[in-house]
């Protein structure tokens, strides 16, 4: 059983846009790093995929921006699997902002398993299934609340 994982970052001004806000190619970017901070701690990062010669691969995003981020705000990426099966790995994702506990965005990735020398299509390997397990229906991927400023006050 997976859990959620939490990425805590600053916003960089490398991130700000033109209308002073974090670009929304950032927050794909966002996507990709916490994901691969994921699958590195779950231990089935790249190097085990060049090791097992197939990878997971994105083929498919939704996004919703819900609220901009700005420079310097801390935010806490979070990513989960919700469901796997025997080609595809479902990625959820909210990125939340502690100073107002506010929800930045959501997103989530449908994940193909592919043979890395020919980008085919492969079935999953047991390491990638055993690995890749969805989250518990018990844990609430939206509670925030051990960020939440006040709760220390």
């Amino acid at each position: 059983m997976s859990t959620v994982f939490d990425l805590e970052i600053t916003v960089q001004a490398k991130d700000i846009d033109s209308l002073g806000h974090v670009n929304n190619v950032v927050y794909m970017h966002w996507m990709q790093d916490v994901a691969t901070a994921h699958i590195d701690a779950l231990g089935l990062g790249l190097r085990e995929y060049l090791e097992l010669k197939h990878a997971m691969v994105a083929v498919e995003h939704h996004v919703q921006y819900r609220k901009a981020a700005f420079e310097g705000e801390k935010i806490i990426l979070r990513t989960w699997l919700d469901d796997i099966n025997a080609l595809y790995s479902f990625r959820q994702y909210v990125f939340y902002r502690p100073q107002d506990q506010s929800v930045l965005f959501m997103g989530n990735t449908k994940w193909a398993c592919v043979e890395i020398a020919t980008g085919r299509p492969k079935r999953m390997s047991p390491t990638f299934s055993q690995a890749y397990q969805p989250i518990s229906e018990h844990v609430n991927p939206l509670n925030f609340s051990q960020y939440d400023v006040t709760a220390s006050n």
